[in-house]
């Protein structure tokens, strides 16, 4: 299942506790939260919205929800990263490159480190 809705910055940071714990309570979850931690139906509330998008899913018992998710960490950073990739770099390696070296997010050798990948990956494709 792919959900084609972004998540919010609170809705990714719950996906992301969830992918680490693989399932839990609401409970379980909060525990996982920095102090000051969100209240108990804060995150209720953003489970319920989850489900609703098609991110997450539950088994209940009794009164109680154990949530897991139904979109993989991998598979949300895929589309979520070819999503920024085409709206805000035009699907161009340059612009990508060019974006984080003038602005002096990368060093010497991750440049280094980067060349070398794109010749191993170019070398693959031949």
């Amino acid at each position: 299942m792919k959900p084609d809705m972004e998540l919010t910055k609170a809705e990714e940071q719950i996906m992301q506790i969830l992918w680490e714990i693989e399932k839990g309570f609401v409970k379980e979850i909060l525990d996982h939260f920095e102090d000051p931690k969100p209240a108990y139906t804060t995150v209720a509330t953003f489970m319920k919205i989850l489900g609703k998008k098609g991110y997450v899913s539950y088994k209940l018992y009794g009164n109680a929800y154990q949530f897991y998710p139904l979109v993989s960490k991998e598979e949300y950073s895929k589309t979520h990263v070819n999503s920024i990739f085409k709206r805000y770099f035009k699907n161009s390696v340059k612009d990508v490159v060019s974006f984080f070296t003038d602005n002096n997010k990368v060093s010497v050798n991750d440049i280094d480190n980067a060349i070398k990948l794109l010749n191993e990956i170019k070398n693959k494709k031949k």
